[in-house]
């Protein structure tokens, strides 16, 4: 298994980049329409297993066939708090949201609503690590950092919240 590899693939969000390092997930980026896709990010091959899974995962979230996402995942490159944000995005459920300020306190950061935010577009696997489920305390969604931001993020709420397939 090569260390470092990626895969490309199509999806109703737009193009998605998959890399992977060691067997484990790193980054899932979403290319806004209008941005071509870099070459040093050509498909994976059958070779890579993690990739394979993640793309058929992936198919099947967005053919609203599952509802979570069971790969290994590489978060040792973010920060100790951002860390902890995005493990905790990992426990709220399908379909549900959760509020910013209801988020920085199960991280143990009451007062840290801004802070859950910046953590949170620092997400290097959108849609895996669901930040799409945070909204407003008003229930405004407030923004999305992932390829063409808010409509995105409305898109994959409306997946998950709409009547089930």
């Amino acid at each position: 298994m090569a260390d470092k590899c990626s895969a490309v693939m199509a999806s109703p969000i737009g193009t998605l980049l998959l890399e992977a390092r060691s067997g484990r997930m790193t980054s899932l980026v979403i290319l806004a329409a209008d941005r071509p896709c870099p070459e040093r990010l050509a498909p994976a091959g059958p070779s890579e297993p993690v990739l394979v899974e993640a793309q058929r995962q992936l198919d099947e979230y967005f053919a609203g066939r599952r509802t979570g996402f069971d790969l290994p995942v590489d978060l040792s490159g973010c920060p100790p708090f951002t860390r902890k944000v995005l493990e905790t995005l990992q426990t709220i459920g399908f379909g549900l949201t959760i509020g910013y300020g209801t988020l920085a306190a199960r991280v143990g950061s009451p007062r840290g609503a801004r802070a859950v935010g910046r953590a949170m577009a620092r997400n290097p696997l959108p849609v895996i690590i669901p930040c799409h489920r945070v909204v407003a305390a008003d229930g405004q969604l407030g923004g999305y950092s992932g390829g063409a931001g808010l409509p995105v993020k409305m898109w994959l709420l409306a997946l998950e919240q709409g009547p089930r397939r």
